[in-house]
């Protein structure tokens, strides 16, 4: 039973990893630049003066679909449902919300990363799916 929260640490430490890039990018830029912190204390103004994005914007993606996830986990923790397909649907999607974070944080060539992003939506549904289908 524990082993299905072991994709959910995963996705936490992707999390991490795209947050240390993200703060590592940032505070670079920011001393490199100049950038007094008080001029980009708003995101109108964090956009304006700070050049690149990417490690910030995948960072907020991982608090979207990611949470439906963390969801769907503990309803199947909590409802004896981990068997292999569920542990298998849900490493799949961190594998692919990995890959996905991967082409986001480097060379973000946006109908890779989309189509990344689909699969992974597609496998989370689908998670879902089977969680509700078995419970009812």
């Amino acid at each position: 039973m524990h082993s299905i929260f072991l994709p959910g640490f995963a996705l936490v430490a992707l999390t991490f990893l795209v947050w240390c890039r993200l703060y590592a990018e940032r505070l670079g830029q920011m001393r490199r630049d100049r950038i007094r912190p008080q001029s980009v204390a708003t995101s109108a103004q964090m956009s304006a003066k700070l050049a690149d994005s990417r490690a910030s914007d995948n960072f907020r993606n991982l608090f979207e679909l990611p949470v439906l996830f963390y969801f769907a986990l503990m309803v199947a923790a909590m409802s004896g449902q981990t068997g292999a397909l569920v542990i298998g649907l849900a490493w799949t999607f961190v594998v692919l919300r990995a890959v996905h974070s991967l082409i986001h944080c480097t060379y973000n060539r946006v109908m890779h990363r989309f189509s990344v992003y689909l699969l992974s939506a597609v496998v989370l549904w689908t998670l879902l799916g089977l969680l509700v289908w078995r419970l009812i």
